[in-house]
C-alpha cells in the first residue's frame, strides 16, 4: 500500500501546496494520481485557479502534464474542455465562472492529459468538493495554482501535502530550515475552548483588532495591525490577556509593543496562513516570551521533496531526506522524482 492509500483512510480532501514555484507540486500531484490508479481509489481533482499547462506561465519552464485515469471526476472550464487529450463526459455546468469560461464537472471517459482549473476563490473550493463527492469520489485532491496561502487555509481541505525542494535555495540547510519553520507555524496550538475564544468568535464579524480583558471585549478602530503596533501598544493595559489580529501578522504589527506587554498578552490569529515572519525573527520573538495561538491550525499530512532546481543545481536525494527527517521528525517524507 502506498502513501495515498494511507492518507485516504484519514482524510477526504487533500490540498497540494508548493512552497515556491517549481518546488515539485505538479510532480507530487501526478505521483498521487498514479498511486490512486494502482490502489483503485476513485479521485476527484480540482484546483484553485488553473494548472495542467505544459509550460509554467510565470517562469517559462516545462511543467509535467496532468494525466487522469478513466472515471476520475475533474473540474474544467469550458475553454479548456476541448483542449483536453482525455475524453470527458460533462456531468454538470456549475454556477462558478472563471477567466476561461464557466466551470464544468466532468468524468474522464478515456484516460489522457487534462488542464485542470477550479473556482478562482478559495472559499468556493469547499462547495465544489461537496459536489464532486456527490459523483462518488473516494478522495479529492486540490491543486493550488494561484496562491500558497489560500490553498493552505484550513477551510479549504482536511489536510495538506507540502511540496518543497532545492528551488528555495542553493543552500540545503536553508531549504530545510524554511520548510521546518513553515511546518512549525502550521502546527501552532489552537486556542483552547474558553470564554476568551468564545468572545473572539462572537466578534469576528467586526473584522477589527480585539482586546480581551476578562469578560470584556474591546474592538479597536483598526482593521489591520500593519503599521499599527504603536496604537496596539497604547491600547494594551494591565487587564489585557489576549489580542486578536484579524489580518496579516508581520513584524510591523508588534515592533512598537513594549517587551513587557509582549510577554503579558497572547496573540490570537484566525489561522497560520496569516503569519509573514521569517524563521530567524520568529525564533527571536519566541525567546522574548512572545505567545501566539490560532483558532484553527493546518494539518500537514506529508511532505514531498524535489532535490532538483530548474536553475541548474541539485542536492543528493538521500542527504536532503535525512536532513528533513532530522528537522521534522515523525513526518512522512518522499522524493517524488526518485
Amino acid at each position: 500500500m502506498g502513501l495515498l492509500y494511507d492518507l485516504s483512510t484519514k482524510y477526504k480532501t487533500l490540498s497540494i501546496v508548493g512552497m515556491a514555484k517549481n518546488a515539485g507540486k505538479t510532480t507530487a500531484l501526478n505521483y498521487l494520481i498514479e498511486e490512486a490508479m494502482d490502489e483503485g481509489i476513485r479521485l476527484g481533482v480540482t484546483s484553485i485557479g488553473r494548472d495542467g499547462e505544459t509550460q509554467d506561465l510565470v517562469t517559462g519552464t516545462e511543467k509535467p502534464r496532468i494525466y487522469l485515469d478513466q472515471d476520475t471526476i475533474v473540474t474544467v472550464p469550458t475553454q479548456l474542455y476541448d483542449m483536453a487529450d482525455a475524453g470527458m463526459e460533462i456531468l454538470k455546468k456549475t454556477r462558478y465562472s472563471t477567466p476561461m469560461g464557466d466551470l464544468l464537472i466532468c468524468r474522464v471517459a478515456d484516460s489522457g492529459y487534462v488542464q485542470i482549473a477550479g473556482p478562482p476563490a478559495a472559499m468556493d473550493t469547499k462547495r465544489v468538493c461537496e459536489e464532486l463527492f456527490g459523483y462518488g469520489c473516494d478522495l479529492i485532491l486540490i491543486d493550488g495554482a494561484i496562491d500558497r496561502k489560500a490553498i493552505a487555509s484550513p477551510e479549504t481541505s482536511d489536510a495538506i501535502i507540502l511540496s518543497t525542494g532545492a528551488v528555495l535555495s542553493r543552500n540545503m540547510k536553508k531549504v530545510v530550515e524554511e520548510t521546518a519553520h513553515l511546518v512549525s507555524l502550521y502546527s501552532l496550538d489552537e486556542l483552547e475552548n474558553s470564554p476568551a475564544r468564545r468572545q473572539i468568535e462572537e466578534n469576528l464579524f467586526q473584522d477589527r483588532i480585539l482586546l480581551i480583558k476578562g469578560e470584556k471585549t474591546v474592538a479597536l478602530d483598526l482593521k489591520t495591525g500593519l503599521g499599527g503596533s504603536r496604537f496596539i501598544d497604547e491600547a494594551i493595559d494591565a487587564e489585557t490577556e489576549y489580542v486578536y489580529i484579524p489580518g496579516a501578522f508581520t513584524n510591523s504589527v508588534i515592533c512598537d509593543i513594549s517587551p513587557k506587554k509582549l510577554k503579558q498578552v497572547r496573540f490570537v490569529l484566525k489561522d497560520p496562513t496569516k503569519i509573514f515572519i521569517n524563521a530567524m525573527d520568529w525564533g527571536k520573538l519566541r525567546k522574548k516570551g512572545f505567545r501566539v495561538s490560532v483558532l484553527k491550525n493546518i494539518e500537514v499530512a506529508a511532505i514531498t521533496v524535489n532535490p532538483w532546481s530548474p536553475r541548474g543545481y541539485s542536492f543528493e536525494s538521500e542527504a536532503l531526506i535525512a536532513a528533513m527527517r532530522e528537522a521534522i521528525p515523525d513526518m512522512q517524507l518522499i522524493d517524488v522524482r526518485k
